[in-house]
This record gives structure tokens, sequence and C-alpha cells, in this order.
């Protein structure tokens, strides 16, 4: 048997990696973006000089032949899916058994005029790191950046050039840093952090257009609500990302804004799976969105999707959400759900440190008491910990008095359990 994986992220790989594991298939994997495997998530880190490309790739290059996976440097410009036959390149012509589709996404774009120039990029693939270094190698060649977007994409692509003291201004469309996302208190401190790293914030800001002295390469960028024009070397286009699936638009794969799965990441048609950023869940899992574009789901679903090629097949099932991210200097963990305003029947309790950059949210079931989730930044919390409690359904009293088990590592860490307790206290007259 035949499997052929589109995409060698971080699903498409696990997926090849347990297949091998479980059987004797024959695995090939086809990817446009690099030939290897490598972490997504540490590119802004080669940008920035921690490291280097052939240290984000987990496995050494002799590993897949060692495997048994074939590698395919090439796009997918089509699919037969009644012949089960990719064309690639316009040229190459792939046979499979089974397809598993894992073409991540790509960086969203709005219609902006301009938004097609030089010097216009999204920070999502290695192409767009190599694009990066040539739009801004220094602050000689940039002088001054423009990211749209406030998401997490954005704000590393502010860390990032900072590094290297390119002036940054950054168009935020809402009234609060990822207000959609965090609560109001934590927000705000993001928002102050920012600007503390000389971060021209911009919000309640759209982009209207991007400008081209020569009609070839962008030169500055215009405010929609003030239209303050702002010269710029560099427009970054950081407005969330969407599913990679333009190539499957006109076949008989049925698509929402992602290519639509069932629990088992199946398709509507036989013998073809989805996973990672670019599947959709027809129904959602849990409270979680259709579409996950982060990287343990997509670890999971290549898991998932291997064990159901190999004859024993399993739901996706991702358990308690969990995710982390980096703000500037701030870490960032969530386990459970904390909504941006706690929706009814829940409260939520925030605590913040008096040296702004250490802060958490906990969201309370209000009639029971059941701890929902908790929102940490500054302070390193064990994920195996919150799982366990949220299995346990627990009381948030129960975790105020017991945070301290949760603390990452006390030895070389502040603790500031006895603190966050006395605040809780105060505000609920509870005793855990």
């Amino acid at each position: 048997m035949h499997i052929v994986i589109i995409g060698n992220g971080i699903s498409g790989i696990t997926a090849a990696r347990f297949i091998r594991k479980m059987s004797d298939y024959r695995i090939t994997v086809i990817s446009s973006e690099t030939t290897y495997f490598f972490s997504r998530t540490a590119l802004m880190y080669i940008y920035m000089g921690h490291m280097k490309y052939e240290h984000t790739k987990p496995y050494e290059d002799w590993f897949w032949k060692k495997n048994r996976i074939d590698l395919i440097k090439g796009r997918v410009n089509s699919i037969n899916f009644s012949k089960k036959q990719l064309t690639i390149d316009d040229a190459k012509l792939v046979t499979y058994d089974k397809l598993i589709i894992a073409t991540g996404s790509k960086s969203n774009k709005f219609g902006w005029p301009g938004q097609d120039l030089d010097g216009v990029q999204g920070l999502y693939s290695f192409q767009d790191l190599q694009t990066l270094e040539k739009n801004a190698p220094n602050k000689n060649i940039c002088k001054h950046a423009v990211i749209v977007g406030g998401g997490l994409i954005g704000i590393e692509l502010a860390e990032m050039l900072h590094t290297r003291n390119i002036p940054v201004t950054f168009l935020v469309r809402e009234s609060s840093f990822w207000n959609g996302v965090l609560p109001e208190g934590e927000s705000a401190m993001i928002n102050r952090h920012i600007l503390n790293h000389h971060i021209d914030l911009r919000l309640n800001s759209n982009l209207q257009e991007i400008k081209s002295k020569d009609n070839q390469r962008a030169s500055s960028i215009i405010i929609k609500e003030t239209q303050e024009e702002i010269t710029c070397d560099l427009v970054g286009l950081t407005a969330g990302v969407s599913p990679n699936v333009d190539f499957l638009k006109n076949s008989d794969l049925e698509l929402g804004r992602g290519v639509l799965v069932n629990r088992r990441l199946e398709t509507n048609i036989r013998d073809v799976y989805a996973i990672g950023d670019c599947a959709e869940q027809r129904v959602s899992v849990d409270q979680r969105r259709p579409i996950e574009a982060v990287w343990y789901t997509g670890k999971i679903m290549g898991e998932t999707v291997a064990y159901t090629i190999c004859g024993q097949p399993r739901d996706y099932a991702p358990g308690h959400w969990f995710n982390s991210a980096k703000f500037f200097d701030i870490e960032y963990q969530t386990y459970g759900w904390v909504f941006a305003k706690p929706r009814e029947g829940e409260k939520h309790f925030h605590w913040r440190h008096d040296d702004d950059t250490k802060c958490i949210t906990i969201c309370t079931e209000e009639a029971t008491g059941k701890f929902l989730g908790i929102n940490a930044f500054g302070i390193r919390m064990r994920h195996d910990i919150f799982d366990t409690w949220l299995d346990e359904e627990k009381t948030t009293d129960f975790v105020v008095a017991n945070l301290s088990r949760a603390n990452f590592d006390p030895e070389f860490y502040r603790t500031f359990e006895r603190d966050i307790s006395t605040a809780y206290q105060r505000e609920f007259s509870t005793t855990a």
C-alpha cells in the first residue's frame, strides 16, 4: 500500500512516523516548502540569531532514508481523486492508495490595495523567513516597518525586528491587543509591555492601503481611521492565517474554510484524510474551534490518522485545551477555558503583580465553584497538574490552595502563591 502525505509540517511528519512504526507501507511525503521537516515555531529564532536552520530539524537528514520515508520537493497542483493520482509541478504524476492532506495555512490577505507589492509579506513559511532576510536584513536597509494585525504572529514579528533595531509601527484594529482572546487585565498589561519595548502600538487602527513610489515596492501605508501616512520599507501582514486549500477548490473534495473532516479525520472521499491547520471539523470538538492552527493539535491529528490507516481506527481526541506563547519577555500559558469575558454562569479572578509583568486569571463556574481554566503570564506552571485538576473537576478554592504544586520550578523562580491566595480570599471571601 502506498501512503502519500502532502505537507511536511508537524501533522504530516507525525503521521508518517507513526505509520512507519506500525506498518511496512510505502510512504511518500511531498512538500514545496523544504525538503526536510523543521520546527516552524523556531523560525523567529533563526532570524534573531539564536539558532541556525540546521538546528531546527529534529531529525538528521539520513533519518528519512533509514526509515524508508520518501521525500519529494515539489508543489501539488491538482489531484484526480477517481484515479488516485497527483500532479506535481504540472508534470510529475504520483499515484496513491491512501492520501493525507496536511498542507497547513497561508497568511491572510484582505484585498488591501498594494498588498502584492515587493516588501509586503506574511510570516508563516520558511520562504517567508528568507524573504524577510532580504526585506529587513538590518536597520540600514529597513529603516521602518509596519505590522498589520495584532495576533501571536504579529507580536513575534515585532520582537524579531526589534532585535535588529528596526523601528516598528504595530497596527491593531481592536481597542486593546488580542482582546478577543485575553481578558481585559491581561490585554492591558501586554499593551504596556509592547510600548515599554518602544514599539509604536496603534490601537483601533486599520490598514487602508499600501502605497508605492515606483509601482513595485511598498513605500508607505495609510491608516484608515486617521488617513495618516507612515513611511516604511516593510509591511508585515499578520492578520491571521487560513487553510492552504486553494488548489482543491475545483475538486470533488468538500470544503468549508478548510477540508471538512469527521472525528476520524476522514473527508467525503474514500481513502482521503486531512489533518492539521487545513482540516476543519464538521462538528467542533468540545468548545474548540473547527479549525485549530496549533502545533500540538496537529501532532495529535497526525498520530490519530496513522492509527486509523493502520487498521486501529480512533477518533481525534485533543483533551483539555492548552496553549503557550511569548510576548517579548513575558511567557504565556493557558489551561482549560478562560474566555476574554466570563460567559453566563462564570466568573473571573484576576491577580497582577506590582512589576506589571506577571498576572493570572482563573475562570470558575459560579454555581459549583468548579475550576474551568487558568491563564498565567510571567509565571511558569505545570501542564500535567492542571490537566489532572481539570479531569478531576477540582474547585477553584482547591486550585488556589494548592497552586504551589503547579509551580514549574520553585527552586529557580520566585513564587507568588501567597500573594495570589491572599488576593483571592479578599475578593471572594472564601476559605479553601
